[in-house]
């Protein structure tokens, strides 16, 4: 199979792990408290993860582990997951989901402020178009203004930061050694807002299913996305992360019985074609 189309698949395959997931999460916070979702989540993802790395013999504990590029990313990690989490806990998956797309673009407009990264007139504007799609989904100060929304808003900039410590971590660290350390960062999050609100439950058989869930379709969700960012060329590979809206679109749908609006569809569209067309940019001017 051609590298290209066996990694934009793996990168399909990724996006709908990822919104399997958090159809997952979102299914179990209905009976259980966000912070002990998240301890129960980290520890799990952390064990998988730490065991995929032992199987692949990368060393989990280096004095690579304390550079400050790590440190930022766990902050970055712990802001994304937590925020992100909420969001799915308290507004719908598709308004979660749609946010989430402006990572990308947050992402190639952090790049350019802090690691000099050439990014022309053209990418520029279609940032600036990209967060336009945000506002609209948003509608700040309108009648179909949700003040929860900003919490995804928040997990999306989280995550982006993410993105961009991860850039400056040392290559010696493998990307299956950096998801070990990025859900253990969960555990005290969890613990820390469990502590705040208070009300441990025992989850029940469907909680306990719905957990067990988003924690098999997360690994395997990152573990094809790590292998489709090896396997095909990145700049024709990335724009199928924009298949993750489609599938939460379709998972909103059927199972919490969601209905998007025309401003949240429109919003979308517009923070998907932004996104793609920086990404496809970046790459002739990469060539240039």
């Amino acid at each position: 199979m051609n590298s290209n189309l066996q990694g934009s698949l793996l990168m399909i395959a990724a996006m709908a792990g990822f919104a399997v997931e958090d159809m997952f999460l979102k299914t179990a916070s209905e009976t259980l408290p966000v912070g002990q979702i998240l301890m129960i989540f980290g520890s799990a993802g952390m064990i998988a993860f730490a065991c995929l790395a032992k199987m692949q013999g990368a060393r989990l504990i280096t004095a690579d582990t304390r550079n400050p590029a790590i440190i930022m990313r766990a902050g970055c990690e712990v802001m994304g997951r937590l925020f992100y989490t909420l969001a799915l806990a308290l507004t719908p998956l598709s308004l979660a989901s749609a946010i989430l797309q402006a990572t990308p673009l947050v992402v190639v407009a952090g790049a350019a402020l802090i690691f000099g990264e050439t990014v022309g007139w053209r990418r520029w504007s279609a940032i600036t178009f990209g967060f336009i799609g945000v506002l609209v989904i948003l509608r700040p100060g309108l009648a179909g203004f949700t003040p929860l929304s900003i919490l995804a808003v928040i997990g999306m900039l989280g995550f982006a930061g993410r993105d961009l410590a991860t850039r400056a971590a040392p290559k010696t660290l493998s990307n299956l050694t950096l998801g070990v350390y990025g859900f253990a960062m969960m555990v005290p999050t969890g613990a820390l807002l469990l502590a705040w609100s208070g009300g441990v439950q025992r989850p029940d058989l469907q909680a306990a299913m719905a957990l067990a869930g988003a924690t098999v379709f997360g690994v395997a969700g990152y573990y094809a996305l790590t292998a489709a960012m090896r396997v095909g060329e990145v700049s024709l590979v990335t724009p199928f992360r924009y298949t993750r809206l489609l599938f939460a679109l379709i998972l909103g749908s059927l199972v919490f019985g969601e209905n998007p609006d025309a401003a949240m569809l429109i919003g979308s569209v517009i923070i998907v074609a932004s996104g793609i067309y920086t990404l496809l940019r970046g790459r002739k001017a990469g060539a240039r």
